[in-house]
């Protein structure tokens, strides 16, 4: 996938991560900054708290939402389960606790 536009970096130190054959970088996110990167990288209006249960409809378990991981790939942040190298989703994969995707 090309993107237009890079974002600007985030203001945290990255870790290597290999997930399906590449290198991409995983920020190291301090735990009292876990809500303000949520709420600035959150796409879908107001953030759910940081003790809120989701559920990654790629891998079908549940996490706190604390537990996110934001990743650095081809110029731009992206906020992701904590399950990416496990097939994991994006912020649009996850689901409140109880609520399923529609067929």
């Amino acid at each position: 996938m090309k993107t237009t536009s890079e974002e600007p970096r985030l203001p945290f130190p990255t870790k290597p991560l290999s997930f399906g054959g590449e290198e991409i970088e995983e920020y190291v996110i301090p735990e009292e900054k876990r809500a303000e990167v949520l709420k600035q990288l959150y796409i879908f209006g107001r953030p759910p708290a940081l003790d809120e249960e989701r559920l990654d409809l790629h891998t079908g378990k549940t996490f706190r939402v604390r537990d996110y991981r934001v990743t650095r790939e081809r110029g731009r942040n992206w906020l992701l389960s904590p399950f990416v190298e496990e097939g994991g989703g994006s912020v649009i994969d996850w689901m409140p606790v109880g609520r399923r995707r529609k067929a």
